[in-house]
């Protein structure tokens, strides 16, 4: 599976960007695909997720701010991740993530994901 991470930047507080995802190479269609996130100095957290029912879930610090979305293009999935309104404490490194597992459901934590892409830099300046 190949993942082709995009979007991340520099932004001023109360800024907006866009991450993309490409995701390819899979054999089962159905799966989990999400955002987590690597504070400087800080644990993974869990950002945004879509299953494959495309149910989705957010952590509580994005609520309102960020809106994930999977799409299919050809033989791809496009993950993307609008980001609005952010913060300082949004700064982080930002991965893409998989979730291969029968069914298409979400992992409960972010350390649960089968597969990643190499990250992306969001820096969000006061």
């Amino acid at each position: 599976v190949q993942f082709m991470e995009s979007g991340g930047g520099s932004v001023q507080a109360g800024g907006s960007l866009r991450l993309s995802c490409a995701v390819s190479g899979y054999a089962y269609s159905r799966f989990c695909a999400g955002w987590v996130r690597q504070p400087p100095g800080k644990e993974r957290e869990g950002v945004a997720s879509v299953a494959s029912d495309g149910s989705t879930n957010y952590a509580d610090s994005v609520k309102g701010r960020f809106s994930i979305s999977m799409s299919q293009d050809n033989d791809k999935k496009i993950l993307s991740l609008q980001m609005n309104s952010l913060k300082p404490e949004d700064n982080a490194t930002y991965y893409c993530a998989a979730y291969f597992v029968y069914g298409g459901s979400c992992p409960r934590t972010p350390y649960e994901y089968t597969m990643w892409g190499r990250g992306t830099q969001v820096t969000v300046s006061s």
